[in-house]
């Protein structure tokens, strides 16, 4: 395993000439363009930093290791919810690519807005910066023409909107309340919400019919929208108690079903999606170690990551679609490991150690096993989110 840290601008400009980048400072930014025939593959981290979030950029090579790129401010503000210290959003998803990949959405806590960045190879661009719809958005989802913002502030949200052309526009009267209970009962505004009770991630499924939202423990359920034509949403949600308690993120397998974490037990659960939006348990499974609370996928296997363990757990499927614990992985040995991200090819996982202020990349083998490539050190701490192409 390779460990090196991340380039800076200034020796950025070094290793930019002679790969064939442009590297300028734009606003205090860093860019980077590709010369050199077809854009390497990227990886974007979200850095949530209060005082102006940014969009870090790093090239990603064909053996799975990554190099620094570019810098791009989104022109709002992160935020930090109550008592969140690895994850300042203590959310997945604050960050997405939409439209194929040419379109990178990040959230904005601070300022309650969501920017929308172009994408070529590692270089974005800057091209809208629109209110979230609600307070304090810490998840981002797009499927087909519609994006669906989580507003994790106040009572909680959802709030859709639509691809205009190349412009991001909130469609007319599509703002849906969670109705979350204030944290303590009665003596919170919920805003900026407690990291145990703001609700977690938003995610359309596979077919686009429903709208999920974990609320994690403010009422330990998933609500799940229908989604009717043109993107309206119905009035209000199916509810479904999660099995054990704080659900707080999810990825879909191959027959579209849910594959969650919840935190509580430290368990993933796996549940089949309704006609009607309910959810029906398949199965559920823990693994023995603390906090399990991010999660991502690829080719049948699921990768959780265990916060207060500071480690990563492979789960896979039974034929009904039950999880099993397939391993548990010692490293990355890193306070506060959170979100994770696999490459479009199955072939890589990435998993930030925001408490530790690292990305340690891994190869995916046979049987889901994973043999640590590189450990990158200097990511900003408590940065949180991840999208790769």
């Amino acid at each position: 395993m390779k460990l090196r840290h991340p380039l800076r601008l200034a020796s950025a400009l070094v290793l930019a000439t002679a790969l064939g980048i442009t590297v300028s400072a734009s606003s205090g930014a860093a860019q980077s363009t590709w010369h050199g025939g077809e854009p390497h593959a990227a990886l974007f981290v979200e850095t949530d930093a209060t005082s102006g979030n940014s969009v870090l950029s790093y090239w990603r090579s064909s053996d799975g290791t990554i190099s620094f790129a570019g810098s791009y401010k989104t022109g709002g503000n992160g935020a930090v919810a109550a008592g969140a210290s690895a994850d300042p959003l203590a959310s997945q998803d604050g960050l997405t690519l939409a439209n194929n990949g040419a379109d990178l959405l990040a959230v904005n806590a601070g300022t309650n807005t969501i920017s929308v960045f172009s994408v070529s190879g590692t270089h974005l661009q800057l091209l809208q910066q629109i209110p979230s719809g609600g307070e304090f958005p810490d998840s981002i989802a797009a499927s087909g023409r519609l994006v669906s913002v989580l507003n994790a502030g106040g009572a909680g949200s959802v709030a859709e909107f639509q691809w205009l052309g190349t412009q991001l526009v909130p469609i007319a009267g599509q703002v849906r309340s969670l109705n979350l209970p204030p944290y303590p009962l009665a003596t919170s505004t919920n805003n900026p919400p407690d990291f145990h009770h703001g609700a977690g991630q938003v995610s359309y499924t596979p077919n686009g019919r429903f709208l999920i939202v974990t609320t994690k423990a403010s009422t330990n359920s998933y609500d799940v929208f229908a989604v009717g034509p043109n993107g309206a949403l119905a009035a209000t949600p199916k509810v479904t108690a999660s099995v054990n308690a704080l659900p707080f993120s999810f990825v879909f397998d191959a027959a579209g079903n849910v594959v969650a974490t919840e935190a509580g037990a430290s368990a993933v659960t796996t549940y089949r999606v309704n006609n009607d939006g309910s959810l029906t348990e398949l199965g559920t499974v823990d693994d023995n170690e603390a906090a399990l609370c991010w999660i991502s996928g690829a080719n049948g296997y699921f990768f959780g990551s265990n916060a207060g363990s500071g480690n990563v757990s492979v789960f896979t499927e039974t034929s009904s679609g039950a999880p099993v614990l397939a391993s548990t992985t010692p490293t990355p040995a890193h306070a506060g490991t959170t979100d994770s991200v696999v490459s479009p090819d199955g072939h890589f996982l990435y998993v930030e150690s925001g408490g530790a202020g690292t990305i340690d990349a891994y190869a995916i083998g046979s049987g889901g096993t994973l043999t640590p490539i590189e450990t990158v050190f200097n990511i900003p701490l408590a940065s949180e989110g991840l999208a790769i192409s």
